[in-house]
């Protein structure tokens, strides 16, 4: 038997802004499946995935982790366990800041780059699975809008607002 349709009235919002924010809710839901499925075949999380695009990008240089954590998409509340798991494979290396000995300094490997390279097209192509169907205009649009949805929410500084 085919599940049913979702009614109408079963999908009545107490407002507008929740309609949206479960309508967000739900777009984010369905495309984080198809990057999970990609990222599990690397045995990677989005959040790790992303620690090793943004030291990639700091390069040479190595980021402070407070610096690292404040950059990440999404909030990573357990981030010293995240970075523990990527330097046992060897994808980046940690080390003490000389000049101040309660900073650690994170760097990425050859091993992470080469893995960023390797995860490089199957991205591409799950970004293509994900929001392809989009014309560039609306793309353009769809990033407008949600920058505007988090604007106000954003601290100062972030690299996000």
């Amino acid at each position: 038997m085919a599940p049913e349709a979702v009614t109408a009235d079963a999908r009545r919002f107490d407002s507008p802004e929740q309609e949206a924010y479960l309508a967000l809710w739900r777009t984010y839901d369905r495309l984080r499946a198809l990057e999970d499925e990609l990222f599990a075949q690397f045995e990677l999380t989005a959040q790790q995935y992303n620690v090793l695009r943004l030291l990639r990008a700091a390069r040479p240089e190595s980021l402070p982790t407070l610096v690292l954590a404040e950059r990440l998409v999404s909030r990573a509340p357990d981030i010293t366990r995240m970075l523990d798991k990527l330097e046992a494979r060897k994808l980046l290396t940690r080390t003490r800041s000389t000049e101040d000995r309660r900073a650690v300094l994170v760097a990425v490997t050859a091993a992470g780059i080469a893995l960023l390279d390797q995860i490089a097209g199957p991205l591409r192509a799950c970004h293509g699975r994900q929001l392809g169907h989009l014309s560039p205009a609306q793309l353009k649009s769809l990033a407008a809008l949600l920058k505007a949805a988090r604007a106000p929410h954003e601290p100062p500084g972030s690299l996000w607002a």
